[in-house]
């Protein structure tokens, strides 16, 4: 009930900070004063009179201190926005050191910043990736230089509705802080870090193709969300041939998802008002676009086909599912396409950064538990390999099985996989070792014997 109540307190916090402005207006207030600096230029450099520069100089006072206050406002309505948030993160969620001597992640730096940048990218932030890469490669003398390309991001603009009085002196834009400078050193790169190895390597995300597919993929992503089916459909074609392999159908349903659209009518939200749209534009649509499909999905187009004789009483019709749940359907076929998008890159459809994260902030709380519990009575859990229970992950974030010995009662490992003998039963390859004699065993679940050469490893 508690964590209840401080997600809910998070929750309304990250409402008021969604109603405020993002740094975006500062950067269009500083816009407007980098060109009432450029326009006071030009008419200097081209007035024939020496006492225009004087004049110019003078109007240009009110201008710019007014832009100026603007930009600190804006910076001060983001930051105080962002502070209270953080403080109420510091009170529900205070920082606690982890039960652990063992900092584990410190010899994974490299990989980890190679996610971070990878989660920017997939996310569109094109720029914020750009920026990450070069200063971690900054950090690094070691690493490779990468041209910097930075493509549009994907972020929108939030509301300009609130501001906020606090702290007016955070923000000067007018004044610099050498204080804050002396902080700023870079920390010495850790000293396994390999840069050589393609796993650690950030220069292969700064690729513009990479972005570029990303971008694609944002675009045609947005124009679903306004029902514009057509982008991904062209998509799908011309990546056709590797969906089919894939054996995926994300082509047809989207054809599908664009026959029902039509069908629905020119009382739709974005369809005109012409022959294009409606049950003749449906029809239209079915007859040049659905027959590259009769040999895999024939029965759903006869279903589509049928549909056209209810169509007066369509609700009461056997095919009025298809033709209810649009709204959904749109969501269903842009998660199809992120997914099989992000296959066609070898990437998983969610960020594994994300995941991870999540995973973590799932399981952490009851290991850290379980461990301070454990050390108090100094039974401490020493194995390595395996957690003492079972942590507590929704479905989406099981992606394979686990298979446990049911002779040592230990987890399989690469190390030690699981073995299936002759007779069907499964093992781990050390309780196999153990059992045998010589190169004979006896199963401990029935009376077959078999040999050693005869085990294979199962891979789940």
């Amino acid at each position: 009930m508690e964590a209840k109540q401080k997600l809910e307190t998070l929750l309304s916090e990250l409402e008021k900070v969604n109603s405020l402005p993002r740094l975006s207006s500062a950067v269009q207030d500083v816009d407007q004063v980098i060109q009432l600096l450029s326009e006071a230029r030009e008419q200097i450099a081209g007035a024939m009179d020496p006492h225009t520069a004087s004049m110019t100089m003078t109007r240009l006072q009110n201008p710019i201190k007014f832009a100026f206050g603007k930009v600190n406002d804006d910076l001060k309505a983001a930051s105080s926005a962002h502070k209270k948030l953080g403080r109420s993160l510091d009170k529900h969620f205070p920082l606690k050191e982890l039960p652990t001597d063992n900092a584990c992640m410190d010899d994974h730096l490299p990989l980890i910043n190679r996610a971070i940048a990878m989660h920017l990218l997939r996310e569109g932030q094109f720029s914020v990736a750009a920026t990450f890469i070069n200063e971690v490669q900054t950090k690094n003398p070691a690493a490779p230089a990468a041209a910097v390309t930075s493509g549009p991001t994907y972020d929108e603009p939030m509301d300009e509705d609130e501001d906020e009085d606090e702290d007016e002196d955070d923000y000067n834009v007018d004044e610099e802080d050498d204080e804050n400078e002396d902080h700023i050193e870079a920390d010495p790169p850790p000293a396994n870090q390999n840069n050589e190895d393609d796993e650690y390597d950030l220069n292969s995300l700064h690729s513009q193709e990479l972005q570029d597919k990303f971008a694609e993929m944002y675009n045609i992503l947005q124009q679903l969300k306004a029902h514009n089916l057509l982008p991904a459909i062209e998509w799908a074609r011309s990546n056709s041939a590797e969906l089919e392999a894939r054996g995926s159908n994300l082509e047809f349903e989207l054809s599908k998802l664009q026959y029902v659209w039509l069908f629905m009518g020119p009382g739709v939200d974005g369809l005109p008002n012409d022959a294009q749209s409606g049950r003749f534009g449906a029809l239209a649509y079915a007859r040049q676009n659905f027959g590259r499909f009769r040999t895999r999905h024939l029965r759903e187009i006869q279903e589509l086909a049928s549909a056209m004789v209810f169509a007066p009483n369509l609700a009461e019709s056997p095919y009025h599912l298809t033709f209810s749940a649009v709204s959904a359907t749109f969501a269903d076929v842009a998660a199809s396409f992120t997914r099989e998008f992000c296959s066609l890159l070898g990437l998983s459809a969610e960020s594994p950064l994300y995941l991870a994260v999540t995973a973590g902030a799932l399981a952490l709380p009851r290991l850290m538990k379980y461990m301070l519990a454990t050390r108090s009575k100094g039974t401490e859990w020493t194995t390595t390999s395996e957690l003492p229970f079972e942590t507590p992950l929704p479905e989406s974030m099981l992606f394979h099985s686990i298979f446990v010995c049911p002779v040592s009662k230990e987890q399989t490992t690469e190390d030690n996989p699981p073995m299936v003998i002759p007779c069907g039963h499964m093992l781990a390859r050390e309780t196999l070792q153990k059992l045998c004699k010589g190169n004979r065993f006896k199963c401990p679940y029935c009376p077959s014997e078999g040999l050693m050469k005869d085990a294979r490893r199962v891979v789940l």
